[in-house]
């Protein structure tokens, strides 16, 4: 049986607390927030907490016992919440980028977990409310899992920022290079989008490259290595 989402609270004002209440809003669910840290939430029987890892000890200890309680972390277990005394805890982490301009959670997929069968399948409704795809990750992968995230879009934010520095290009020009590439690693793996003339073993043109960069941007050239090992130990895949 589907469960039946209670109204719900959210606690944590920033990027991330603003886009749930927002969308779970339009979803038809009544939402209390985003509220700022440290708010009781009084009367709500779901509270989710939209707060710093650090912080989610102490805002889930404002929140009255017995309240469902959920954090948005993707590194941390539910361990936090169920020290400040909250025997029914989940977590709900959408694996999806967030900026000023908010997010767009429909088919995106999201971590979760519950103390409970009951909690966790509270959390996968949300998810689902959502429009994302619900599924878990072991407490002992939690660690690796948010490193996974932030390889796949933190770090190649970082990447392009080198691209543009190195190759003085405007990320105008690059950006449709980036979605195709994205697009193609999307639909066809890793080995079969991989182009490039390491792909082809020309390295002749990866040694003129790797001349540019240190001439260009020399603190770049440590990364450029780096990646340039990496992506021939995929072309010898």
């Amino acid at each position: 049986m589907t469960p039946v989402l209670p109204a719900c609270a959210v606690v944590g004002h920033g990027r991330l607390g603003t886009a749930l209440a927002d969308a779970l809003r339009a979803a038809g669910m009544p939402v209390d927030g985003p509220l700022g840290r440290g708010a009781s939430a009084d009367g709500a029987d779901l509270v989710i907490l939209a707060v710093p890892d650090a912080e989610i000890a102490n805002a889930a200890s404002c929140i009255a016992e017995g309240v469902l309680v959920g954090h948005c972390s993707g590194a941390t277990t539910l361990q936090p919440l169920l020290a400040s005394g909250h025997t029914r805890a989940f977590s709900l982490h959408p694996l999806m980028t967030i900026t000023t301009r908010g997010a767009v959670f429909q088919g995106a997929h999201a971590a979760v977990a519950g103390s409970d069968d009951a909690a966790r399948a509270t959390a996968e409704q949300l998810a689902r409310t959502l429009g994302m795809t619900p599924f878990e990750v072991a407490d002992d992968d939690r660690a690796a899992y948010h490193a996974a995230a932030s390889i796949a879009s933190n770090f190649l934010i970082t990447l392009e920022w080198t691209a543009e520095r190195v190759g003085n290009v405007d990320r105008a020009a690059l950006a449709p290079l980036v979605r195709a590439t994205v697009e193609n690693w999307a639909a066809e793996g890793p080995r079969s989008a991989l182009t490039g003339p390491i792909a082809r073993g020309d390295e002749a043109t990866v040694a003129r490259q790797r001349e540019a960069v240190l001439a260009r941007s020399p603190e770049s050239v440590a990364l450029f290595d780096a990646l340039s090992d990496s992506t021939r130990e995929l072309a010898a895949s």
